[in-house]
């Protein structure tokens, strides 16, 4: 059995070819070409963390997977993630396991990368400029992925900490060619935003409609099961898409409070999910019908991301000779 740590897995992971491996990824998810059980989590309520347990068959890349993550919102986000997680890899024949790899990275990379994903299906094609919300791993990994996609040239970052959102933006300032600053709110980073990049663990809505733009792409990866991203009036008036309406509509902890808030209280009903990504990839439901369009992709990670990540990774490892053989029996 392969055995990958973290730097490896970061190593062998191409965010270009993530970004294009989700597309067909997110197509056969729509068309029921995967098998993905619903998530089951094991909650640790004192912490206000759970275990969650993610497993998927993606026929097309050819990878049985399961994925074991944590989140603890409570952990400072960089000596001790958020979001830790293992991958279990095992052979679509027989059953036997094959690999195993961390899971932070690949958490942090496909889920930004489904995010740039949205926006090159929903985003105007010339917007330039990109507000992030929130200054941990997940921050990082959107502002890299996007700028992928669109041709991003001012972007701003905010949070809570401003020391962090300082830091955050002095280091993708080094390694974009953007210039990035750090704003004192939200709304500042809002201001004349194409695209807004939620990535918080916000009890209140970071994402309001006075902040907004006309035309704006907002993508919103967060998670609180006390709190929202997203306000009302943002969520009834938007496009919205997902990456599955059975997930994104499940109870929490699987689901996603900014639809099943305002579900529960009447403003929407789950008719108002326009479409998954993958829909929108395979033309059976359109995108972006005008340029003030307001489009929001509400994600709550499944777990064929992690599977087309997972077939990236394994195969750059056994072309390179990366990785550690190790036998279980």
């Amino acid at each position: 059995m392969l055995v990958l740590g973290r730097s490896q897995v970061e190593s062998l992971l191409s965010l270009d070819s993530l970004i294009d491996a989700l597309a067909p990824a997110m197509a056969d998810l729509s068309s029921g070409r995967t098998s993905v059980p619903d998530r089951v989590a094991a909650l640790v309520p004192e912490r206000d963390g759970f275990l969650a347990a993610m497993p998927g068959f993606l026929p097309s890349a050819r990878v049985l997977m399961t994925k074991l993550v944590s989140l603890f919102p409570h952990n400072d986000g960089v000596s001790v993630p958020t979001h830790q997680a293992l991958i279990a890899a095992f052979d679509p024949d027989t059953g036997e396991p094959v690999a195993l790899l961390d899971g932070t990275a690949i958490t942090a990379a496909r889920t930004g990368a489904c995010s740039a994903l949205s926006a090159r299906l929903l985003a105007r094609e010339d917007a330039t400029v990109l507000a992030v919300l929130g200054t941990g791993v997940q921050a990082r990994s959107h502002a890299h992925a996007i700028c992928r996609v669109r041709p991003i040239r001012h972007i701003r970052v905010a949070g809570r900490d401003p020391a962090k959102a300082a830091a955050l933006a002095g280091e993708l300032s080094a390694v974009l060619e953007a210039e990035v600053r750090a704003v004192s709110g939200y709304a500042e980073a809002l201001e004349g935003a194409d695209i807004a990049a939620a990535t918080t663990h916000a009890v209140e809505p970071v994402i309001r409609r006075p902040w907004l733009t006309p035309g704006v792409h907002i993508t919103s990866v967060g998670y609180n099961p006390a709190g929202r991203e997203i306000d009302d009036a943002t969520v009834a008036e938007a496009l919205v898409c997902v990456e599955s309406r059975r997930a994104v509509l499940s109870p929490l902890p699987a689901g996603s409070n900014d639809l099943l808030a305002p579900i529960r209280d009447g403003l929407i009903t789950p008719d108002h999910v326009h479409a998954e990504l993958g829909e929108l990839i395979t033309g059976s439901k359109p995108g972006r019908t005008s340029p003030d369009q307001i489009t929001l992709y509400k994600s709550v990670g499944v777990a064929v991301q992690d599977a087309a990540a997972t077939a990236l990774v394994v195969a750059a490892a056994r072309e390179r000779g990366i990785g550690e053989e190790i036998t279980l029996r």
